[in-house]
């Protein structure tokens, strides 16, 4: 998932496209923000991470599972959602779709 994220931040960011990552902890030693920016740095993440250790943007957005994606558009609808790895030409449509509109 995140060569993907890496790639469509790069192709699409001029365009619009924010990604936001979402860090929610499976494990306690997961929890840690030294860790989650250690990781960031070590897998090249350039997009934002937010640390959700309370599983509180999960349940917002009303995910089950690692990983979940989820396309919001510029009025903060949910225009699409797609549970684990996958799918990445029907994601990167819809992307290009949003950014269209």
């Amino acid at each position: 998932m995140i060569p993907q994220l890496r790639g469509w931040q790069d192709k699409y960011e001029q365009a619009g496209l924010t990604i936001v990552g979402v860090h929610s902890p499976e494990f306690p030693w997961e929890k840690p923000l030294d860790k989650v920016k250690d990781a960031t740095i070590k897998l090249g993440i350039k997009y934002p991470v937010v640390q959700d250790n309370n599983y509180d943007i999960w349940k917002r957005y009303n995910v089950r599972a690692w990983p979940t994606t989820v396309l919001v558009d510029k009025k903060g609808i949910i225009r699409y959602s797609h549970i684990g790895e996958g799918a990445y030409g029907t994601t990167e449509a819809t992307i290009k779709q949003l950014l269209a509109e």
